[in-house]
C-alpha cells in the first residue's frame, strides 16, 4: 500500500516544471528518429500518461486538439511532398500529375510531375516526427497547470514567464470555450455544424478572450509587474554576459543533439550553456524582488517524474550513435520495412513511469479526505424530530 500512489493535493501535487521535463524529454527522443512504429510509441506512451494522470481543469483538454493539430501536419506534409515533388529519388511511380512549367530562376522547384513511393513515405517519416513533438508538447500542456509554471520561474524570467504562459492558455481556453458553446447550442436545438454556426460561435469566443486580457492585465498591475529593483552596473553586465553565453551554449549543444553527426560535443556544450545560463538567470533575479505564496516542493515522486523524461532522451541519443541507429531511421531507397528496435523500444517504455509513481488527481463526485486518513463513513440516515401531534 506505501508503493501505491496517494491521491493529489496541494502539497503532494506534481511540480509544473517536472511535467515539462518528462514531455520534452519524449520530444527529444522523437526527434532522434523517424521510425513510425517508435513515432506511434512515443505517442502512446504521452497518451496513457495523460488520460492516467490529468486532471479536469480547462487546460487538461488541450490534449486532444493538440492530436488533431499533429495529423494536420502529418496530412500537410504529404500533399506538399506530392504537389511540389521532393528531392528523394525512386522507382515506384504511383501516378504522374500535370507539371506546371516554371521559368529558370525556380531550378530545382517543379510542381505536378511524378509522384514515387519513396517521396511518399519519407514524407510519412517526416512528418510524424514532427506530429509525435507537437503531441509531447500537448501531453505537457494537459498535465502541467499554466500557472503554477509561472509561480515557479526564476525571478529573471518573470516578465517573459508572464507573456509564454498567457500564450500557452490560450489554446487550453479557446478549446473550453468552443465546447462550452457547442453545448450550450446544442442543448437549444440549435447546429452545431457548418461555417453559420462557426461564426456564431466565434464572436462569444472573442468577447470571452478580451475578457480575460483584460482581468490578467488587472491582477498583473495589482501585484506589481515590471517593477524592478536597482543593481549595480557590473552585475548587470555579468548577467547579460552569461545569459547569452549560456543560450548560445545550449542552442549549439540542442543543434548538436538533433543533428546525427554532433553528438559527440552537443552533451557538453549543451551543460555548460544550462549551467552559465542558471548563474546567469540567478543573478538577475536580484532586480526582480519577488515572494512566492506557499512554493511548490520537488518530492521524491515528482523527482521521478523528471528523470524519467530526460533519461529517455539519453537513452534514445545514445542508441542512434550504436548499432542500433539504422533500425532508429528506417531507408527509403530502396523501400524496406520498418524493424521494432527491442530496446529502444523498452527505452521508451520508461516514458511510463509518471503514469504509476506521479498522484493520482481526485475524481469529480468522490469525497476528498485528508492525506493518510481513511475515508469517511457514509452518513447516518437524516432523522428530524417533530413535536408530538395531540391525540
Amino acid at each position: 500500500m506505501r508503493l501505491r500512489a496517494p491521491e493529489a493535493h496541494r502539497s503532494n501535487a506534481v511540480h509544473a516544471g517536472a511535467w515539462w521535463l518528462w514531455a520534452l524529454g519524449l520530444a527529444v527522443a522523437a526527434s532522434r528518429t523517424t521510425n513510425p512504429l517508435l513515432l506511434g510509441l512515443v505517442v502512446g506512451v504521452a497518451g496513457y500518461v495523460v488520460a492516467a494522470r490529468r486532471t479536469d481543469a480547462p487546460w487538461a483538454r488541450s490534449y486532444g486538439a493538440f492530436l488533431k493539430l499533429g495529423l494536420a501536419v502529418l496530412v500537410v506534409r504529404m500533399l506538399f511532398s506530392t504537389l511540389l515533388g521532393s528531392p528523394i529519388p525512386g522507382a515506384h511511380v504511383l501516378f504522374t500529375l500535370p507539371e506546371v512549367p516554371l521559368p529558370d530562376w525556380a531550378r530545382g522547384v517543379r510542381l505536378g510531375g511524378r509522384v514515387t513511393a519513396e517521396q511518399l513515405v519519407f514524407a510519412l517519416y517526416d512528418g510524424a516526427k514532427l506530429a509525435a513533438m507537437l503531441v509531447c508538447v500537448g501531453a505537457a500542456n494537459a498535465l502541467a497547470s499554466p500557472a503554477r509554471l509561472l509561480k515557479s520561474l526564476p525571478g529573471a524570467l518573470y516578465e517573459a514567464g508572464v507573456a509564454v504562459v498567457v500564450a500557452m492558455t490560450f489554446a487550453p481556453n479557446l478549446v473550453a470555450d468552443v465546447a462550452r458553446l457547442r453545448t450550450a447550442r446544442r442543448l437549444r436545438g440549435r447546429p452545431t455544424g457548418g461555417v453559420r454556426a462557426v461564426l456564431q460561435i466565434g464572436l462569444p469566443v472573442l468577447e470571452g478572450a478580451l475578457e480575460r486580457s483584460v482581468a490578467v492585465a488587472a491582477s498583473m498591475d495589482a501585484r506589481g509587474y515590471g517593477r524592478t529593483a536597482a543593481v549595480p552596473p557590473a552585475v548587470r553586465h555579468v548577467t547579460t554576459a552569461l545569459t547569452l553565453g549560456g543560450l548560445l551554449g545550449v542552442c549549439a549543444g540542442t543543434y548538436g543533439l538533433l543533428a546525427v553527426e554532433g553528438a559527440g560535443y552537443g552533451v557538453p556544450l549543451l551543460a555548460g550553456g544550462v549551467a552559465a545560463a542558471l548563474a546567469g538567470l540567478w543573478l538577475g533575479g536580484r532586480r526582480t524582488p519577488r515572494t512566492r505564496y506557499r512554493p511548490d516542493r520537488w518530492g521524491p515522486r515528482t523527482w521521478l517524474v523528471a528523470a524519467s523524461g530526460p533519461a529517455v532522451a539519453a537513452l534514445l541519443v545514445w542508441a542512434s550513435t550504436g548499432p542500433a541507429g539504422e533500425a532508429l531511421r528506417p531507408g527509403v531507397t530502396p523501400l524496406t520495412a520498418p524493424e521494432l528496435p527491442l530496446w529502444p523500444a523498452l527505452a521508451l517504455l520508461a516514458g511510463l513511469l509518471p503514469a504509476f509513481v506521479a498522484p493520482v488527481p481526485h475524481t469529480p463526485g468522490a469525497p476528498p479526505h485528508a492525506p493518510g486518513a481513511p475515508p469517511s463513513a457514509p452518513d447516518a440516515p437524516h432523522t428530524r424530530k417533530t413535536a408530538e401531534e395531540p391525540r
